[in-house]
């Protein structure tokens, strides 16, 4: 199960506004529920902050962060990157029953070919519509 306290990596400071925290909360419930429905257990890609690769990104780290988009959602706490090493959960985001769970939760994820080494999912739809799509 994902906390808000690894969702905010030691990062929470005086620029999070009161939406961004409801939005960490969201982003984290949904995230967790759609593990609880996948089966699959996050793991770590190597860098030992366990099954959070990324959750809130202040716009320094984001800036710092090498492939973050210049708006990441990661900066308004409406994503976060799910450890997933081997690509289990990747894989079964892209499946039909990850595909419904998102659409129930309320949440999209980018292409797995985007993202080796964990999966991105967000609260809010990208641009294309789309449930997967490409960053």
């Amino acid at each position: 199960m994902i906390t808000l306290e690894q969702f905010w990596m030691g990062r929470e400071d005086e620029r999070v506004t009161d939406e961004m925290r409801a939005d960490a909360a969201t982003t984290v419930e949904r995230a967790n529920e759609l593990l609880e429905r996948s089966g699959i257990e996050p793991t770590d890609a190597g860098n030992g902050r366990g099954c959070v690769e990324s959750g809130y990104r202040p716009p320094a780290i984001n800036a710092a962060t090498p492939g973050a988009a210049k708006n990441s959602k990661h900066m308004r706490c409406r994503a976060l990157d799910i450890g997933d090493a081997e690509g289990e959960l990747d894989a079964w985001l892209l499946s039909d029953a990850g595909q419904k769970a998102m659409e129930e939760i309320g949440l999209w994820s980018e292409h797995p070919s985007a993202t080796k080494g964990w999966a991105h999912v967000q609260i809010v739809p990208p641009n294309s519509g789309h449930r997967t799509f490409y960053p």
